[in-house]
């Protein structure tokens, strides 16, 4: 399992007990995944919708999203992976589209879109079912089937493969090699012997998969803007070339990587709030017309394929032809370092 697997994120939810139990009562969002999430909500009612979020769940946990009589005739949610694996769910196989943007937020006519850094987003119908409890639950999970306990072992692995530690696979069953891993994540970031039990083990978790890597490749991002890298990789004698990785301002993120490659191609893009390339200044181009001003990215001559969207791709022979674009990846030569770093300035 890779990062790619959040594109196949479905809802697992059950069938409404009555038709107005989320109306009712407080509605609980749980999660199933291996990936730490951010769910935004969107509520309902007579033509009219209003969004809110992000509520972080974290594996084998639930979070109350709606308290109370909410009033509402129906209940939308949308999920995102957190920034740390580097990209979130493809627009999902929902319902309907209503209007987000990526900080924490509350907006009422959510409908439409029309403030710079917000972009509509598409939402989930979901009809929650009451638990043993008398709560209104909805759970997320993906094609594994994960029950809570392998959802958490198997997020945990994924977040030590990131951080630079040997937990592969990434399925969930707690073996002595994922143990082994936890033992010296814990040690070398001097935690408490128990700090893998502890609810806060993922914040640990996740400093360190931001860290500039000792080990293996890293983009670090030292701009004041979001980063959208791509990598590429030679498997079995061709190059595969995968992304969009998100790198927010400050940080630092390790795509995922089997084996040991001795050279990468990679290439990163600015955007802005609204998710589009940050273009700099315009140049003239004769003749009274300005040409269309470069995007800021990094790069270099190795002309490879991506697409706007998420992807992964491995025939490069006519990008143009097949509706892919051609984008010019910088070399990266891994071979005989200990760690190589690619630096967005």
């Amino acid at each position: 399992m890779t990062a790619r697997t959040i594109t196949r994120l479905t809802f697992a939810l059950a069938t409404l007990v009555s038709s107005d139990v989320a109306a009712r009562a407080d509605v609980q969002i749980c999660s199933r995944m291996s990936y730490l999430v951010e769910v935004a909500v969107a509520l309902e009612d007579k033509g009219t919708a209003a969004t809110r979020g992000w509520y972080r769940i974290d594996p084998a946990q639930c979070r109350t999203v709606v308290q109370g009589n909410s009033g509402s005739e129906q209940i939308y949610i949308h999920a995102r992976a957190l920034p740390v694996y580097g990209g979130s769910p493809l627009p999902q196989n929902g319902h309907a589209d209503f209007c987000v943007t990526n900080e924490s937020f509350t907006l009422a006519a959510a409908q439409t879109c029309n403030r710079t850094g917000y972009r509509m987003a598409r939402f989930t119908a979901v009809k929650p079912s009451q638990n043993d409890k008398g709560l209104a639950t909805a759970y997320l999970a993906e094609d594994a089937e994960y029950t809570d306990e392998q959802a958490r072992d198997a997020a945990i692995q994924r977040l030590l493969v990131i951080a630079g530690y040997d937990a592969n696979p990434i399925d969930g069953i707690r073996s002595s090699k994922t143990d082994t891993a936890i033992a010296q994540f814990v040690v070398e970031n001097r935690l408490e012997n128990t700090a893998a039990a502890r609810s806060d083990f993922f914040d640990h978790l996740i400093a360190a998969a931001q860290r500039p890597s000792n080990a293996g490749f890293s983009w670090c991002n030292e701009t004041r803007n979001t980063v959208m890298a791509a990598l590429g990789f030679e498997d079995q004698g061709n190059v595969v070339t995968r992304g969009w990785y998100r790198v927010a301002p400050g940080k630092c993120l390790r795509p995922d990587l089997a084996g040991k490659p001795r050279r990468l191609y990679s290439f990163g893009e600015a955007v802005g709030p609204d998710n589009q390339p940050l273009r700099e200044g315009a140049r003239p181009a004769g003749q009274g017309t300005a040409a269309v001003a470069p995007a800021v990215s990094w790069g270099g001559s190795t002309i490879l394929c991506t697409r706007n969207s998420k992807f992964e791709l491995s025939d490069h022979r006519d990008c143009g032809g097949n509706g892919l674009t051609a984008t010019g990846f910088a070399t990266v030569d891994i071979s005989g370092t200990g760690a190589t770093t690619v630096q967005f300035k």
